[in-house]
């Protein structure tokens, strides 16, 4: 007699249904609230950094509560260093790698899900037989199996729920990836362009050296100078000199390891060069209210993921130690004859030593652990954003500070070296000027790089506006799971 296979079908529906609905042990997680004196700096921010008389010396406003442009470093006005991070976001393997995972994770998750419904099996059979003096016999037999285990205590649920805290933490993790080397692209240019200018500022030293030194021998051979002020004034200048391959072999690395962020080898370096009067200083600066930095760091987002997934897993633990369920179903055929059947087991371990409530205090000092782990991102989070905001203001200051001394230190050294034509100074005192002007001008440089960098470390502390991205696909499986609420429209500008 032929069997209807759809009341298995419809039975397993009911059983999936009735799953869904039951209770689920263990804990719901909840994110740890920030507590209410969170903040970036001890002292009110100031409104805007100070301003100097040099390159690169405008004065940058902070705006409070600003949203992130996607394409921060567009803010630099730089066409080069654009092409740059389009070409790292498609070529670096470190992000190919990072990609990879997150769909891995994903992949992972659905699969897990998969735990939630029946397995349903179909088999069959056939085979002919002859024994001495009988007949041929032929046997076949058909059967559609269903197995489940109904997920009476959430164990499963919280199982799936610990896979998918798994890829979203792989979703933060390629948005951190994103953010380093988008950051890391947009900081070797900046050291390109700073090594590029101590290098010329170090050749313009050496120019004055050189013209000097033949002031004084000419003076040697009138006799009005001793052999040993040229003796000092060459040792100045072959001293300056030296310093030139020390900047030279930092230049060199820094292009070796741009080249490593773009995926390229040492030998394709292409010539690309920066200096830093190509790059824009933005004029206006983000500053993120503290309840938002939880949101926007990948590095936070991917730390709570983990401790979301810990404390699913102390459900999964939990529900281990209770009573296991298992239903079985089979409809067939036996040459002819039609067959079903229908099991059900309970199962529940008495004893194992201990093994399940270890395993289950391991799994809370698993979340507590990662809880912890948390809440120290979150400080470090805050941190970098402080040290950012201190960075900025204080190398304002420091680049208005060098400036100032390159001017006194050029105007020093030019009167010193009237001086010397006169007879009026010795060679010490000329060789302590044009030491003076040399610090002074590679400190200036250094400190308009310096602007430059601490923006650069802004935007990486402040998240990096990874929301508001549209340059590279969207690879999130769930993507409402990853949604943040809407931030404020505040654009940022960035003198041209």
């Amino acid at each position: 007699m032929k069997q209807d296979p759809r009341w298995l079908i419809g039975l397993a529906g009911v059983l999936s249904s009735s799953a869904l609905a039951a209770c689920t042990v263990g804990p719901d997680y909840q994110r740890p609230a920030l507590p209410a004196q969170a903040g970036f700096t001890p002292e009110p921010l100031a409104s805007r950094t100070t301003s100097a008389e040099a390159p690169s010396g405008e004065a940058q406003q902070f705006v409070a509560g600003a949203d992130i442009p996607g394409q921060w470093w567009t803010l630099f006005h730089s066409a080069e260093l654009n092409a740059l991070i389009d070409e790292a976001l498609r070529a670096n393997p470190d992000l190919e790698a990072a990609q990879a995972a997150l769909r891995q994770a994903n992949e992972n998750a659905f699969a897990g899900e998969g735990a939630l419904f029946p397995t349903v099996s179909v088999s069959g059979s056939a085979s002919r037989e002859k024994q001495s003096r009988a007949p041929a016999l032929s046997l076949s037999s058909a059967s559609l199996n269903v197995a489940y285990s109904p997920d009476v205590f959430g164990g499963v649920r919280r199982q799936v729920e610990a896979g998918e805290a798994q890829s979203e933490f792989q979703r933060f993790q390629l948005e951190a990836t994103y953010l380093t080397l988008t950051s890391n692209v947009a900081n070797s240019a900046v050291t390109l362009a700073s090594l590029r200018g101590q290098i010329a500022a170090t050749d313009d030293i050496i120019k004055i050296e050189s013209d000097q030194l033949e002031v004084v021998k000419q003076q040697r051979s009138l006799g009005a100078v001793s052999a040993s002020d040229v003796l000092s004034q060459q040792a100045a200048l072959d001293q300056t000199r030296a310093t030139l391959p020390a900047l030279q072999k930092q230049l060199a690395q820094a292009r070796n390891q741009l080249m490593t962020y773009l995926g390229r080898f040492p030998s394709q370096d292409r010539g690309e060069s920066f200096d830093l009067a190509s790059l824009a200083l933005p004029a206006e600066l983000p500053v993120s209210l503290p309840s938002r930095i939880v949101e926007q760091r990948p590095d936070v987002r991917a730390a709570e993921a983990l401790a979301h997934a810990a404390s699913a897993q102390i459900g999964v633990a939990i529900s281990n130690q209770l009573p296991q369920f298992n239903l079985t179903a089979q409809l067939g055929d036996a040459s002819g004859l039609g067959v079903w059947s229908l099991a059900a087991t309970a199962a529940q371990t008495l004893f194992d030593g201990g093994a399940l409530e270890h395993r289950k205090r391991a799994a809370v000092a698993g979340y507590d652990e990662a809880e912890a782990t948390y809440r120290s991102t979150v400080l470090s989070s805050f941190q970098d954003v402080g040290n950012a905001l201190r960075a900025l203001q204080s190398d304002a200051e420091a680049l208005k500070a060098d400036a100032s001394a390159e001017q006194s230190a050029a105007s020093s050294l030019d009167l010193s070296q009237q001086r010397y034509r006169l007879g009026a100074i010795d060679d010490v005192a000329l060789l302590n000027a044009e030491q003076t002007y040399q610090s002074a001008v590679l400190a200036r440089v250094r400190a308009q790089g310096a602007r430059y960098s601490d923006t650069v470390a802004l935007f990486q502390a402040l998240g990096g506006g990874w929301w508001n991205r549209n340059d590279v696909p969207p690879l999130d499986a769930h993507p409402a799971r990853f949604a943040l609420p809407p931030l404020q429209e505040i654009k940022l500008q960035s003198k041209p």
